[in-house]
């Protein structure tokens, strides 16, 4: 049997590529490379990204096209070339951003995305360049909170690769999952799903040049958090919990998570959220509903910082839910607490940069 290159691309022909709903000559995506040798072909798809979600299928079904319309007994090579140039090796993602924040919580319902939330805020009031990815893929709430819950990222090509462009409000970066799915539905997705996911609102997106990337990461310990720890060197965390032992018991197991032999991530400080309770009519009683100084012992009792502790006042939830967040507001209560926070942030960030070198990404195994 005599191979030659039209018998080659009218098998080809047969494939149907489902980005584009035409087959792969009419895609152009067979490359002006086809070699013939005996029962030897070899030739190259052209995909948009390396990433594509069809990529394997689509050489699957090539060569199986070959075979099933040609012989078996043809030996196939397919080589894979990208438009875009491949996404960065782990250790060189995010080059332009000096220092990257996880905000942690043990637990959910302690306000860990508001404190998040409004720490970026307040970075920016101070004059830092920020960032903030909703790390939480299956409880996104970034979008709520700066009110742009119908704002949808577009694409920007640069430096010959197509990236995400982050939404901008208030002066910081923004991206969430919370903008590419539907709001009204439950995120349905097994892990390796989310931790692609968060992969891609990290690697293939325009952060550009940020002094503070903040990481509002999902409550607990989980497979997000193995992944941000396995892709990005993490400068340090920020822990959030209430006052009341149920929380302080959870944020420590969040800590330990950092502190681990494996992981070896800075803890920055503790944040007290809903510290006390102060009505709006009465700004100077405080009302301990969640119990005293709860974090404030937890930090000394494991030799860390205190940051803050931000009293719980109706104005917080308002805010978010109006999206506001308190930080805007610089004179009030509320405001000036997260002002104070991000001023310790800064400043325990400074002096953990000072005394020890970048955080060692976590090796996968």
């Amino acid at each position: 049997m005599t191979l030659y290159p039209k018998l080659i691309m009218d098998a080809l022909a047969t494939v149907t590529y489902p980005g584009t709903k035409k087959n792969l000559v009419e895609s152009e995506m067979v490359a002006d490379n086809l070699r013939i040798d005996g029962m030897k072909v070899s030739f190259s798809l052209i995909f948009n990204r390396d990433t594509d979600p069809f990529l394997k299928s689509t050489v699957k079904a090539a060569e199986a096209a070959i075979h099933y319309n040609i012989s078996k007994d043809v030996e196939v090579t397919i080589d894979i070339e990208t438009k875009s140039k491949p996404r960065p090796e782990v250790g060189k993602m995010l080059p332009n951003v000096k220092n990257i924040i996880a905000v942690s919580s043990g637990k959910g319902g302690v306000g860990k995305s508001t404190v998040a939330a409004n720490l970026a805020i307040a970075l920016a009031k101070l004059g830092y360049k920020v960032g903030l990815l909703d790390a939480d893929i299956f409880g996104p709430s970034v979008p709520k909170m700066f009110q742009v819950e119908d704002e949808r990222p577009c694409a920007v090509n640069k430096d010959g690769r197509d990236l995400i462009e982050p939404i901008e409000k208030y002066g910081i970066k923004l991206l969430s999952i919370g903008f590419f799915v539907n709001p009204d539905t439950a995120t349905l997705w097994r892990g390796g799903m989310a931790s692609n996911a968060l992969k891609q609102l990290i690697a293939d997106a325009d952060w550009g040049e940020l002094d503070y990337f903040i990481l509002d990461t999902p409550p607990g310990t989980s497979d997000i958090h193995l992944t941000l720890l396995q892709t990005l060197s993490i400068t340090g965390a920020v822990i959030v919990s209430t006052p009341q032992n149920v929380a302080l018991a959870d944020a420590r197991k969040g800590i330990d998570m950092y502190r681990n032999d494996k992981v070896n991530v800075p803890i920055l400080g503790l944040v007290e959220n809903m510290a006390w309770f102060t009505p709006a009519e009465l700004p100077e009683n405080k009302y301990y509903i969640f119990g005293k100084d709860g974090c404030k012992n937890l930090a000394k009792e494991m030799d860390m910082p205190l940051l803050a502790q931000i009293p719980l006042v109706q104005s917080i939830c308002e805010n978010g839910d109006k999206g506001e967040p308190s930080a805007l507001q610089v004179d009030s209560v509320t405001g000036q607490a997260f002002i104070n926070l991000a001023q310790s942030v800064v400043t325990v960030t400074n002096r953990r940069n000072k005394d020890q070198g970048p955080t060692r990404i976590v090796q996968v195994k």
